[in-house]
């Protein structure tokens, strides 16, 4: 069976791509003794977070709970959670994940502290908590070098908590920022007489810089597997390393510089991330998608030499891969353009 043949939209996903970015990355991290510790919410396909741990991933990060029990109900035993978890449900999940694999949390405020001290106080092991540091992405984090040695010392004095470490997402194109904040943090929290065991950092588009920030010991990286149009305008990958498209076919050509497809804003990603267009189509690269309703993507031909038929498929590269994945229950594993098989997105739609 060829790609031609799989009834769309669908999203395919290149194996031998995947292979190929999955081992560079990681023959990269063993060069430069850098953990890897991959980010599976990107594809949040079991068989591929095991293929991470295989290649040498010292465990896996799951934004999200859902994601974590899903992940450990297949086999994976080393999970962090770098999500501020807050309330008794989320607390008693992560108890009782903690009690079947190594769980890892991070949490920015006292107040998240407390709730999981006051949740792990009878537990049979600490919790490993990292302090997450706002190093410029304006996300979660606390806001100084200070106040991540005061949380530390919180988490250290905290029953049923142990201080892990570090941690941030830094902005795109700012490691040393980040780097920089995290150091003097580290040098803070050691002042105070605690070990700094890890600095956890991460973010794909600035993946092939991590070494050089030798305070960074751990790093997390996600679209890095597939990679997307944002990773080629920044640097860190090209057009051949994106492992997954989506397949859609022309329903329709209202007019001849305009054509519909059957993938919309349900099957591709509505984020720009600087692009001009909600993806490229592979075939017809001039070609201009313009507009997203649910089942529909509006292209815009006007560029194109030659231009598709109605009935014709073609191959989309989307513009951030991560929000694809959530939006199938299934991808079609393939090599070339034949098809292999096919794989469960098992942790889709688990953001709970």
């Amino acid at each position: 069976m060829r790609i031609w043949d799989v009834d769309t939209p669908a999203v395919l996903v290149d194996l031998d791509r995947v292979e190929r970015n999955l081992t560079r990355f990681q023959a990269y991290c063993d060069r430069h003794g850098i953990a890897n510790r991959p980010h599976v919410k990107t594809h949040k396909v079991v068989e591929f977070a095991r293929r991470q741990v295989e290649l040498g991933a010292v465990g896996i990060c799951c934004q999200k709970l859902g994601e974590a029990e899903v992940m450990a109900s297949a086999g994976l035993g080393d999970i962090l959670v770098p999500f501020n978890l807050l309330g008794p449900a989320k607390l008693g999940r992560a108890r009782a994940l903690a009690e079947r694999i190594t769980l890892e949390v991070s949490a920015d405020d006292p107040k998240v502290v407390d709730g999981l001290a006051e949740a792990f106080a009878s537990a049979p092991r600490p919790l490993p908590v990292l302090v997450e540091c706002d190093t410029g992405a304006k996300r979660c984090g606390v806001q100084t070098p200070e106040a991540a040695r005061d949380l530390a010392r919180r988490i250290d004095r905290a029953r049923g908590l142990r201080f892990a470490g570090l941690m941030t997402y830094p902005a795109k194109g700012a490691p040393a920022r980040a780097a920089a904040f995290l150091a003097e943090a580290k040098a803070l929290i050691e002042a105070e007489g605690l070990a700094v065991a890890k600095v956890s950092s991460g973010g794909t588009p600035d993946m092939w810089r991590v070494h050089e920030y030798p305070v960074v010991t751990e790093y997390r990286v996600g679209t890095y597997i597939y990679n997307d149009l944002m990773e080629v305008a920044c640097g860190a990958a090209t057009l051949d390393d994106c492992a997954l498209t989506v397949l859609t076919t022309v329903v329709s050509r209202p007019t001849s510089d305009r054509a519909i497809l059957d993938a919309g804003s349900k099957s591709l990603t509505s984020d720009l991330n600087g692009q001009t267009g909600h993806g490229r189509i592979v075939e017809y690269p001039e070609a201009v998608i313009y507009a997203l309703s649910e089942e529909h993507g509006h292209v815009d031909l006007s560029a194109c030499s030659a231009r598709p038929a109605i009935g014709e498929k073609v191959r989309v590269i989307p513009n951030h891969a991560c929000p694809v994945s959530n939006l199938f229950d299934r991808i079609v594993t393939v090599r070339g353009d034949r098809v292999e098989g096919s794989l469960a997105v098992a942790a889709r739609g688990r953001v709970d």
